[in-house]
């Protein structure tokens, strides 16, 4: 495609912009801060539906919007009205965030000009492309799920000024924390800029999460008052640390809402194209925020790749997460995996080797797909979330799922001969409970978020150990302390890539709030001065053991069989008796215990689960030479003693004096 959006030369600036269906395109040309307009110059058509004019004597700094003009019924999808100043949908940076006001939804003729409500976009001379590096992450490594504002807001050894910001996460006690923790990548929530949905300014609430983007590449000049620079400054920091940087990106929907929304950058130039409709001609909504994305028009395919290539080659980025992903695979509303935009992301040159992760559901016709994304993607598993949870509440029949979310999940991802799984586990994300919530509410309590506690999910699968929320009994206390632990050994000892939502780790609390997209306040900000070290020393121990056992990073299904000339099968799974679990031991709905005994040319490691309240000794299978030993270094294990319940313990085999005498002879 032609380029679009501003580029800028010695002679001046190029403005071009796409609509196949406007009749006039202006660019509006603002003073230095952005508050009067000095021109309004119209662009020409160039063919293909391009609008474009170059403005001699303009440079980078250079404040400006897009209008344009032809039939307004809303009815039938259309919606131009020349008073609404237009975000350029190729933009790279604003000059300060949006804010919702009612005139940015008024109809034609009835809200006047929105320009001193709108952000006005920065023309920018973009740096040199950095050279494209190969992604540090890789399949079975730990993603941590980052909230930028909220991670930094009230940290103590971040300076003020730079709190809540993406050049915080650079920061050196940060890096440490990631370090400590072995943290493969960062992904970050959005961190492009959005809108607040037009509910939340009267109940005095804004978007804390980000999802509700207006377009695809300007950053929110709150999470990155440096711009770019920031982010690219920031990446390289991690990088040298040995950290990835993951995008999370919304490519699914904008904050343009639905018809009663505001109009503010693709509505405006070409609302038929951009975003799906009924063949009635109202909006498509598969994704719950009242419109979606056109990714199967080449002017969008065209616009998310080139949004793609713009983070890796002007930022240095391992890759993306996609938001409601399936949108992006809709050809004519009907989700394939051979989708166009699919295909294109993953056999682009620039993007062909970087990480991909797709949340496999949206709520639109046959939304949930789950294991069928190409395989480049790897995919947010719901089902490893939902088993893992069943089995720590105690619901019966459970073990036998959590076997098989522990090993990778070859039910969802094995299809087709797939020899790895493409599954990313995780036990708590940024939509739902905490971790440290899923055990001290059974409800949820979204009271704050100003809709009577109806939105969110009713169905979390949570427990309260005898109280609902903040309890002064240690007892419960230490059983939900107990619980966490047990969750977070269960996520690192599990079979493929994992993710971890910062916080998690030293029991982060949204007080039982499950949908806190809207607090951008105590709620979601992390508490780094009250956290709980013990949960922490105990997550940190945990990376450590999963970055020195190669077995438990690997993605490569489990057979059963022996991997190598070692003869050691890849997984057994046992009784606490250390005995194979038989069928009928599967099929015990009161069976709460398993051993899973992972094994290949380094020896074996025992992973020891009591999901029992009751204590249990564990006896594991002997070789002659060798001797069990415990794992980690926050578990003192002696195996002739009971094993308390609700508990994951590792075991290491390691070789004795004498049979590494032996070798050595």
């Amino acid at each position: 495609m032609t380029q679009l959006g501003a580029a800028v030369t010695r002679e001046g600036i190029r403005f071009a912009a796409w609509s196949s269906s406007a009749r006039r395109l202006w660019v509006s040309i603002f003073d230095g801060q952005g508050n009067r307009e000095l021109d309004r110059l119209e662009l020409q058509p160039e063919g293909a539906g391009v609008h474009a004019l170059v403005v001699p004597g303009l440079a980078a700094g250079t404040r400006y919007g897009f209008r344009a003009d032809g039939d307004y019924a809303p009815e039938r999808g259309l919606w131009f009205d020349p008073d609404k100043l237009l975000t350029d949908p190729y933009a790279v940076e604003i000059d300060r965030p949006y804010a919702y006001h009612w005139r940015l939804a008024a109809r034609r003729n009835e809200g006047a000009d929105t320009a001193p409500l709108m952000p006005k976009t920065v023309a920018k001379a973009l740096p040199k492309a950095m050279p494209v590096l190969p992604p540090l992450f890789r399949p079975g490594g730990l993603i941590y799920e980052v909230p930028v504002r909220a991670f930094t807001k009230l940290h103590p050894d971040i300076p003020q000024a730079q709190r809540g910001t993406i050049a915080a996460l650079a920061h050196p006690v940060v890096i440490e924390h990631l370090q400590r923790l072995g943290v493969s990548a960062v992904e970050l929530m959005p961190v492009t800029a959005s809108i607040d949905e037009r509910h939340l300014p009267p109940l005095g609430l804004s978007n804390a999460w980000g999802y509700n983007p207006v377009t695809f590449m300007a950053l929110d000049p709150r999470l990155a008052p440096g711009g770019l620079k920031e982010l690219r400054d920031t990446v390289a920091a991690l990088r040298k640390a040995g950290i990835g940087t993951i995008l999370d990106l919304v490519f699914n929907h904008t904050g343009e809402s639905d018809r009663l929304g505001p109009t503010l950058s693709l509505r405006g130039l070409d609302n038929q194209a951009y975003y799906r409709h009924q063949p009635d001609g109202r909006l498509v909504n598969d994704t719950g925020t009242g419109n979606t994305v056109a990714c199967d028009h080449p002017a969008v395919r065209d616009m998310v790749l080139d949004t793609l290539r713009h983070f890796v080659c002007n930022a240095g980025v391992d890759g993306f997460r996609f938001d409601l992903a399936p949108v992006l695979g809709r050809v004519d509303g009907v989700f394939d995996p051979a989708a166009p935009l699919l295909a294109a992301i993953a056999g682009d040159p620039m993007l062909a080797d970087r990480v991909l992760v797709a949340e496999p559901w949206d709520i639109g016709p046959d939304g949930y797909q789950l294991g069928n994304f190409p395989p480049r993607f790897l995919e947010w598993n719901d089902r490893y979330r939902d088993d893992a949870r069943r089995f720590w509440r105690g619901d019966a029949g459970a073990v036998g799922a959590l076997a098989t979310r522990l090993a990778g999940s070859s039910d969802v991802f094995g299809k087709a001969g797939q020899p790895a799984s493409r599954t990313v586990n995780f036990i708590a994300a940024h939509d739902g409970m905490t971790l440290a919530d899923l055990v001290a509410y059974e409800r949820k309590h979204n009271q704050a978020n100003g809709e009577q506690n109806r939105d969110g999910h009713n169905d979390n699968l949570s427990w309260n150990n005898g109280a609902e929320g903040e309890t002064d009994s240690a007892a419960i206390t230490k059983a939900r302390f107990d619980d966490q632990c047990a969750l977070l050994a269960t996520l690192f000892a599990s079979r493929g890539t994992i993710m971890l939502t910062a916080g998690d780790e030293f029991g982060r609390s949204q007080k039982g709030n499950n949908n806190a997209y809207a607090q951008d306040n105590a709620i979601t900000w992390l508490d780094w001065a009250g956290r709980d070290q013990a949960l922490e020393r105990h997550a940190s121990a945990l990376g450590i053991l999963r970055r020195t056992v190669p077995a438990l990073s690997d993605t490569h299904f489990l057979t059963g069989q022996p991997a190598d000339a070692s003869g050691i099968p890849d997984v057994a799974w046992l009784t606490e008796t250390g005995m194979p679990l038989a069928e009928a031991d599967w099929n015990d709905p009161a069976r709460h215990r398993l051993v899973m005994l992972l094994g290949d040319a380094g020896g074996r490691l025992a992973i020891m689960i009591n999901g029992d309240r009751r204590q249990c000794v564990f006896t594991l299978p002997a070789r002659d030479g060798f001797q069990w030993q415990p794992a980690i270094e926050t578990q003192a294990i002696d195996l002739a003693r009971p094993l308390p319940g609700r508990s994951v313990h590792f075991m290491l085999e390691r070789g004795t004096a004498k049979s590494r005498t032996r070798k050595r002879s």
